[in-house]
């Protein structure tokens, strides 16, 4: 394999990963969680902020993929790191929560420690011999 075919295979994979990111953000969401297992509500991201970052990684691939040799490479550069940025700030609530924010999510795991601290002793467990 040449050296030249590897911002080829990166572009086309950041490609790949763009349009991943506008379908996940244009197309609609009908299926739901049965039920809530968190403390408190879900954050919504922005769908507009999502296929902002969707473009903007699509730019920066284009970028890649034409390997100095295309005109307007400073331009896909800068209008994808402005997308980036863009996207990344409309979505900054969800981000937060998703990636800083990591404390009990669940519902069950607190509940279950402080019962059995409080209750009766634990379930017997089985033993097999």
């Amino acid at each position: 394999m040449r050296i030249e075919v590897i911002p080829l295979i990166v572009g086309i994979l950041l490609g790949l990963v763009g349009l991943g990111l506008l379908a996940d953000a244009w197309i609609p969401e009908d299926v739901l969680p049965f039920r809530e297992r968190r403390r408190r509500a879900r954050t919504e991201r922005s769908l507009g902020g999502e296929a902002m970052i969707g473009l903007g990684v699509l730019c920066m691939a284009a970028a890649v993929f034409s390997r100095d040799t295309w005109d307007y490479v400073n331009v896909a550069v800068i209008a994808g790191g402005v997308l980036l940025v863009i996207g990344t700030f409309k979505n900054r609530r969800y981000l937060r929560e998703r990636i800083v924010h990591r404390g009990a999510l669940r519902r069950g795991e607190d509940a279950r420690s402080q019962r059995h601290e409080k209750d009766a002793p634990p379930p017997p467990r089985s033993r097999i011999r």
